[in-house]
């Protein structure tokens, strides 16, 4: 392969079974291993992650957009799509859109004993706020100009009047 294939090739094609993947564990219900495959790519608009959840387990909090889509492709394995407070069974081959909006909060939660495999597509919408119905949190999510991501997490109770600090 000459160099500008090379180059094509790191900018435009992950493989997700040779990802490096990271283990996200925090007992008793999240445990998942996963990448983020659109980091690092020529993909500006569309995100992409490869999740295997553990069984009994969860990959993240139930939680809602206000910008991004999602859609997820489950490629191993069945459990439950927990969505707009149903409990809705899915299995290997399903595809699985969900919009924006505080009408879709949503989780994907491993209730087989065997590994749950699903392939994640995103907009990677920006700025965005992603809310968090459990918790009664939310993060607010931007990048600067120079590219550094903001990210900010809280509780509306933690928030201030429009003047707090103003002169």
């Amino acid at each position: 392969m000459n160099d500008n294939a090379a180059l094509l090739a790191q900018r435009l094609i992950r493989n997700i079974e040779e990802v490096e993947k990271n283990h996200d564990r925090r007992p008793p219900l999240y445990d998942s291993i996963g990448a983020r495959l659109g980091t690092g790519t020529a993909a500006n608009k569309l995100g992409a992650s490869i999740d295997v959840v553990a069984p009994g387990m969860r990959s993240c909090p139930y939680h809602f957009h206000y910008a991004q889509e999602e859609m997820f492709i489950v490629l191993e394995g069945s459990g439950t799509l927990r969505v707009a407070g149903e409990q809705l069974p899915i299995k290997s081959g399903d595809v699985i859109f969900i919009p924006p909006g505080p009408e879709y909060p949503h989780q994907i939660i491993n209730t087989s004993a065997l590994p749950l495999k699903y392939l994640s597509v995103s907009t990677r919408e920006q700025p965005e706020l992603v809310e968090y119905p459990d918790s009664g949190k939310f993060q607010a999510i931007a990048r600067r100009d120079n590219g550094q991501p903001v990210h900010y997490l809280q509780r509306p109770s933690a928030s201030l009047d429009y003047w707090e600090g103003e002169p």
